[in-house]
């Protein structure tokens, strides 16, 4: 790697805000010796081409001996994120590949097919005389011989010990803070009906602790061995019958790797078990130092690496949680450079919304809620709900105050296209949204104003996060709700001219920054100390809903049109639902 390159490398023909001196502290902090370089970097930096102008700091074939890596990856762990990057003029040189499933075949009759479910998936020996020309084989092959590669996380993980993306030079992860996270997700096992594709076969017996889990773990091994043997002596399978077979090898690693780390004595690996339903539900295996699986996934990947976020907060518990030594970490500090007056947060808390008192909370936040969108007539609005089951009971006590007309929301699996229906609306509708705290870029008249409904805090039933807190690792817990909390705030300021009112309806949120505010960036806390308690006007319905265009409705309406189950796909369309609870 050649810092010395990092101002020539940047893609834009001027800087803006504080980029300029991000890339001379960036440099700097990589001449002194760093192996990897934390950039914290708030909304509004311009991090994909900081994470560019890395990139092209990398050695290059020329200068390299035949065993020396050259070449940068570029990995996100969010897949609107790549999206951005794909249609950026400015990145135009990242050769962007993602996962299989992605990618449709184009073989006649196949055009519909996912690659993952095309015949070269499907037939025995079939011999694919267009394979040269396949969306997803001609990507990966162009990817793989290109300078930089772009890809999501997922995918990057996936593809570790691959002839194909070996060792890079450089290595520039893009909204890096959930790193931890992801190593959990990777680690862990989550069997469910939606998750192995022989659940009926043998659903898993109640189970309270791991040694029961391996036992478990080795029965359905052997039920999943004589499903693939039926599956392999097929010389064609159905489309379906491929992706069983895909998922049930995948299964088998998994499981046959959880009992042999279970049953080793000498294992590093302390496991947890989550089955909150009893016998015959959904069971969740999860190791308590995930972090340790980032290392053949992540840092064996590269000689040198850049992670970028807004919500790196704390150094030292950052590279605990990522497996990194500090000593070889230095942490590149970024002012805020949006005025701070454009991006308000606004205390109109109304009590707290533990389980135990959401109940009598809830209504008193649609009650605020009303007297926002009267304050806002014209401009919309999202709600953090933080869970389904808030969501739901705000939507009910908005339709009981008559304002289901200005009310939008999704579930689980619409809710791409309900965001983007919402955003299209020319009426100033009212979004209540599950997990959108990041990767939703919602600039200028998008969204003027968003309500945090709870203090996003892990979910104390999982295993883990219990244990921490057995552990004392009460930092922890209290800086993983900032870190969610400050990500959503950036949702609605995107930009110096931006201007966006966060709203906090939840009392614990102000216990919150008093806990966690040795681990506040210096920007945030100006907002939290500018903070103010405005005098709402009492809820008036007419008034929240003058803003309506024809008095029409706007949207599914929480006592309107067909109501799905929120819950049918839990796990299986979120990436974070394990990590964040959705229920």
């Amino acid at each position: 790697m050649d810092p010395s390159r990092i101002e020539s490398a940047f893609p834009a023909p001027s800087y803006r805000g504080n980029q300029e001196d991000a890339l001379r502290r960036i440099r700097a902090a990589f001449e002194d010796g760093n192996d990897v370089v934390l950039v914290r970097a708030p909304t509004g930096s311009g991090k994909s081409l900081l994470a560019r102008a890395i990139a092209g700091c990398a050695r290059g074939g020329s200068q390299a001996s035949a065993t020396d890596p050259i070449g940068a990856y570029y990995t996100t762990p969010q897949v609107s994120q790549l999206d951005d990057v794909a249609s950026d003029p400015l990145l135009d040189d990242l050769s962007i590949i993602r996962g299989k499933g992605n990618y449709k075949c184009i073989l006649s009759g196949e055009t519909d097919t996912p690659v993952t479910q095309a015949p070269c998936a499907r037939e025995r020996e079939f011999d694919c005389q267009v394979k040269h020309r396949c969306p997803y084989f001609s990507d990966r092959s162009i990817a793989a011989n290109q300078s930089i590669a772009a890809m999501t996380l997922a995918y990057f993980m996936q593809t570790a010990g691959s002839d194909v993306f070996g060792t890079r030079d450089v290595v520039v992860i893009d909204e890096a803070h959930g790193l931890g996270e992801w190593a959990e997700m990777y680690a862990a096992i989550d069997l469910a009906p939606d998750t192995v594709p022989v659940w009926d076969e043998r659903p898993p017996p109640e189970i309270d602790d791991v040694e029961t889990a391996a036992d478990y773990a080795a029965g359905l091994s052997r039920v999943c061995d004589r499903r693939l043997t039926d599956l392999r002596a097929q010389v064609e399978l159905e489309p379906e019958e491929a992706k069983e077979r895909d998922r049930l090898e995948e299964l088998r690693s998994d499981l046959t790797w959880f009992q042999e780390a279970v049953r080793d004595p000498d294992s590093p690996t302390t496991w947890v078990v989550d089955q909150p339903d009893g016998e015959g539900t959904r069971t969740t295996c999860k190791p308590l130092n995930p972090e340790r699986f980032l290392s053949h996934t992540v840092w064996d990947r590269g000689n040198k690496f850049a992670l970028l976020s807004a919500t790196i907060l704390n150094k030292e518990a950052f590279c605990a949680s990522a497996g990194l030594d500090p000593d070889r970490v230095a942490l590149v500090d970024l002012e805020h450079t949006f005025p701070v007056e454009n991006r308000p947060l606004v205390d109109v808390t109304r009590g707290k919304m533990t389980y135990e008192e959401r109940e009598a909370t809830i209504p008193k936040i649609a009650e605020t809620l009303v007297s926002l969108m009267a304050r806002h007539p014209e401009e919309s609005g999202l709600v953090h709900c933080h869970s389904y089951a808030i969501q739901d009971a705000l939507e009910a006590e908005l339709a009981a105050l008559g304002v289901e007309d200005r009310v939008r929301s999704h579930d689980s699996e619409d809710r791409d296209g309900q965001l983007a229906a919402w955003k299209r609306s020319d009426d100033p509708t009212v979004f209540l949204s599950v997990k959108m705290e990041e990767a939703l870029d919602l600039d200028g008249d998008l969204c003027r104003w968003q309500l945090l409904c709870k203090a996003p805090y892990p979910n104390t039933r999982d295993s883990r996060v219990a244990r921490r807190l057995e552990d004392g690792d009460w930092a922890w817990y209290y800086r993983s709700a900032l870190r969610t909390v400050i990500q959503a705030c950036g949702r609605i300021v995107r930009s110096p001219e931006d201007h966006g009112v966060t709203y906090l309806a939840d009392s614990s949120l102000l216990d919150l920054f008093d806990r966690a505010r040795t681990d506040m960036p210096g920007w945030f806390a100006d907002q939290v100390d500018r903070m103010e308690r405005p005098d709402l006007a009492d809820p008036d319905p007419d008034a929240a809903l003058a803003g309506l265009t024809d008095g029409r409705s706007s949207g599914r309406s929480g006592s309107g049109g067909s109501r799905r189950s929120r819950r049918s796909s839990r796990s299986g369309s979120n990436p974070v639902a394990d990590v964040w609870d959705t229920e």
